[in-house]
């Protein structure tokens, strides 16, 4: 894997608190159950997504993390908000601390397009909106929260 670039600027930083720009995706099947992937950097569920490399706008972050996680080229995106501020500060199990400001999208990806990348991901699983799984990121939470009605 090639250092990009918050990998460059932790190994300036240390583990110390970072404001990093990231994009999420709520992502639907036929049954409106909504995509989860098990994260291998956090051992828990959260959306599809991920940090911002430099020069990269929002939507293009999240066309490359679908790309790279699900294997799907250029899915359709609608935009559905922003999310920052404290309670979106997460400490990973490495001890590095962030504050996410997320760029949330819903993106258009039938199951039989996509191929997971389980270099990041464990699994995944579509869960019914009112039974999502205990132990999601508490972005992750954040985000459906403000999306689920």
């Amino acid at each position: 894997m090639h250092m990009g670039y918050i990998e460059e600027i932790r190994s300036l930083t240390g583990s110390r608190p970072l404001i990093l720009n990231s994009s999420a995706a709520i992502i639907k099947n036929k049954k409106d159950e909504l995509l989860l992937v098990f994260r291998k950097d956090t051992n828990n569920w959260g959306l599809c997504g991920g940090y911002m490399e430099l020069g990269e706008t929002f939507e293009e972050t999240m066309q490359r993390e679908i790309r790279e996680e699900l294997h799907v080229a250029s899915p359709c995106l609608k935009w559905c908000g922003i999310f920052s501020g404290a309670e979106l500060y997460h400490e990973y199990p490495n001890g590095d601390q962030v504050y996410s400001v997320i760029a949330l999208f819903e993106a258009e990806i039938l199951e039989k397009d996509f191929k997971v990348d389980y270099e990041e991901l464990s699994k995944f699983q579509y869960f019914p909106p009112n039974s999502l799984p205990a132990h999601m990121t508490q972005t992750t939470k954040l985000l459906l929260e403000s999306y689920i009605p």
